[in-house]
């Protein structure tokens, strides 16, 4: 029986420094006129709870002094990232996974999704850069009633494989959460261009990550070890 690995999107599957990290920033200067910093959406990272980036934007702005709307942010963030037609800052993303990494994971594993992002955003990027990657489920936002750190997400994927082995690949706090509450192993992966990227490789470590790796491909050998198929 093949054991299921699980991945993240956001900093896993796919670098976001240019897309959704841009669009937190320029949603949050657009409102308040004051400039932000990388390190500054990395603290709200690692302090959890903050999975949701238009949540996240929304608290930027009101912690700035600056009271509005949920309905104005979202308007505001997704006209930055989606434009028109999938033509704004999700054009700049950057794909992780060496080329035929996840095709040789692939024969070994049942590859899943369990990401944040809205479903359609996350099967866009996967069709973009990986058709012919067989993930199943794919799960977005949308699709879980409860949010990460939330396990639900991860409890979905484990019963349509019982008896399967879960190992979930993050790269925030939250990711680590979920995996801890749902009883699955977790890999991390904590970007060396992160600015606060020790930090985070201490709170991964210290929410009970088995590897934390600079990316997704550093991580083959701790999966062949540590995630292999069950006897």
């Amino acid at each position: 029986m093949k054991s299921v690995l699980v991945f993240d999107m956001d900093g896993v599957l796919v670098d976001v420094t240019a897309s959704y990290r841009e669009a937190i920033r320029q949603t949050v200067e657009h409102f308040t006129g004051k400039p932000v910093q990388p390190g500054e959406i990395q603290d709200y990272k690692n302090a959890g709870g903050w999975n949701n980036d238009w949540a996240l934007s929304h608290r930027m702005c009101q912690d700035r002094g600056v009271e509005l709307g949920y309905a104005a942010v979202v308007d505001h963030f997704q006209r930055i990232f989606l434009g028109t037609h999938f033509d704004g800052l999700i054009q700049r993303e950057v794909w992780a996974p060496r080329t035929g990494l996840l095709q040789a994971w692939a024969t070994r594993f049942q590859l899943a999704v369990f990401t944040g992002r809205e479903h359609a955003e996350a099967m866009h990027t996967l069709r973009r850069f990986a058709p012919e990657v067989p993930f199943h489920p794919v799960l977005g936002d949308e699709d879980v009633t409860h949010k990460k750190p939330h396990p639900e997400g991860l409890q979905r994927i484990a019963a349509l494989y019982p008896g399967s082995r879960l190992t979930y690949i993050g790269d925030t706090v939250d990711d680590a959460r979920s995996a801890k509450a749902a009883g699955v192993r977790f890999l991390g992966v904590a970007d060396p261009k992160n600015p606060r990227v020790e930090e985070l490789r201490a709170l991964l470590w210290a929410e009970g990550a088995v590897a934390v790796a600079p990316d997704l491909n550093e991580l083959d050998a701790v999966i062949d070890t540590d995630a292999g198929d069950n006897a």
